[in-house]
């Protein structure tokens, strides 16, 4: 059974009531979140785990989102690490977190099976446990990058501060994301099903998009969030049809205005919005008024979170950000005045602020600056492209130079005469919206463009 702390998830999951309508929907099964009142998922090992640093690391999320509903408030340290992370820097999390158990539904790396020693239930826990903590740290891992991942803490109270407390005044929504719930885009949606009264829909990595739609249109999803990403390719399955949702939710990228337009296009009786956030910061606000970026007026504004702009980066300062990173030697996570430099360039036009890109993917052509998603919200709003990524190619002369690779809306698009006046047609909007060195030297036509596993455009470098 899991704790009776006031402070922790279960309580808070409990406060929002009526458990007996309530869900977890895996693609392989559903638990109904009151079983969790009779009998634990983690058998007599709960409390084996009091007071100790657990590492979650199953393959799928279902039983990480119970690991966590339950051991918040009883485990110290709560580290979530996703599927796909390289054994070195599972090694390297376990080391910095002083892992001392493990939640696992399946074989351990021998990385993780060399720190600690004894199986209980499921659950590979060390022998000797730490005194219990006062509250539970929650640990996410950053990524992109191609060096270990930063270690960001946050608890419980930054985790839900941006969601409305209490129960539903009607029926519960039934929530659903493309994100995987240990990465902060879906724990947020986790978080919000889970203390806002509703149920949640989650996603598989093994399960194609229209599967996934299909399934979640069964269980009567009413809330649904991705990156933009994720929702170009929602778009393009028959199975979009499946949900009705009455409420859209988009973050992780920039949201341009095609994919707005798509979404409003696709699902007219939605509230459509789109939120920022990082995985340091939190969340900083949500835009619902249909327009890409954000207004002008939010920025110095005073608040529960607070904007600004240094060097034209946002930076953001509030109770949602997290306390620090973890490990000897991590930089600092604030600046002295308190704000988290998110390192999301913007530029203002007219009474509005819009995100033109990151300041480390800034592409350098003969000393000039080009942001890639700058390029490509030109090239996504031609009505025959579904999606484009724009990167960089090495040159001798300019040291670099931009390229665009294009996603057609049509599969018909992507062959023959259709591939290369399409490639023009995209050539001359770029002349026509974009400084010079900012036009694409080549732009190809391709069937499909790579996502990351946390749903983002691949942008490899040539």
């Amino acid at each position: 059974m899991p704790p009776a702390d006031d402070r922790s998830l279960w309580r808070r999951v409990g406060a929002a009531g009526w458990l007996t309508e309530r869900a977890l929907r895996s693609a392989d099964g559903d638990v109904m979140l009151e079983t969790l009142a009779h009998r634990s998922s983690l058998g007599g090992a709960l409390e084996r785990l009091r007071g100790r640093s657990v590492l979650i690391a199953t393959r799928d999320q279902l039983p990480a989102a119970l690991a966590l509903i339950e051991l918040d408030g009883v485990a110290r340290r709560l580290v979530l690490a996703t599927p796909d992370l390289p054994a070195e820097h599972l090694a390297y999390v376990t080391e910095t977190a002083e892992i001392e158990a493990v939640v696992t539904d399946g074989p351990l790396p021998e990385v993780v099976t060399s720190r600690v020693s004894t199986t209980v239930m499921g659950t590979t826990v060390l022998e000797a446990p730490r005194a219990r903590s006062v509250g539970s740290e929650w640990i996410l891992l950053t990524s992109g990058t191609t060096g270990p991942p930063k270690m960001v803490v946050h608890t419980l109270a930054s985790l839900t501060d941006p969601i409305t407390p209490g129960g539903p005044v009607g029926a519960p929504a039934v929530w659903s994301t493309f994100y995987d719930i240990r990465r902060y885009g879906g724990l947020q949606i986790f978080l919000r099903a889970m203390v806002g009264g509703g149920s949640l829909v989650l996603s598989s990595a093994t399960e194609a998009t229209g599967d996934f739609l299909t399934r979640a249109g069964g269980s009567g999803v009413t809330h649904i969030s991705g990156t933009p990403s994720h929702w170009r390719r929602a778009l393009m399955s028959p199975s979009a049809r499946a949900i009705g949702p009455r409420y859209v939710r988009l973050s992780g990228e920039i949201a341009d205005q095609a994919v707005l337009d798509r979404l409003r296009d696709g699902y007219p009786h939605a509230s459509l919005g789109h939120a920022f956030a990082s995985t340091e910061a939190g969340v900083a606000f949500e835009v619902d008024d249909g327009r890409a970026g954000f207004p002008a007026a939010r920025i110095g504004q005073p608040g529960s979170v607070e904007l600004t702009i240094v060097d034209d980066s946002l930076r953001i300062r509030s109770g949602r950000t997290a306390t620090r990173y973890l490990g000897a030697g991590a930089p600092p996570l604030r600046d002295a005045d308190g704000f988290v430099d998110t390192g999301d360039m913007v530029e203002r036009r007219g009474d509005r602020y819009y995100f033109v890109g990151r300041r480390d993917g800034i592409i350098n052509v003969g000393g000039l600056k080009v942001h890639p998603e700058e390029v490509e919200a030109v090239i996504n709003a031609h009505p025959r492209v579904r999606v484009s990524v724009v990167r960089t190619r090495r040159s001798p002369i300019t040291g670099a130079l931009v390229v665009a690779d294009v996603m057609p809306s049509e599969e018909a698009d992507a062959a023959g005469a259709a591939a290369t006046t399409l490639e023009l047609e995209v050539l001359q909007r770029c002349r026509e919206s974009l400084a010079r060195h900012k036009v694409p030297a080549a732009i190809t036509v391709v069937p499909s463009l790579a996502m990351t596993a946390g749903g983002k455009l691949v942008r490899a470098r040539a």
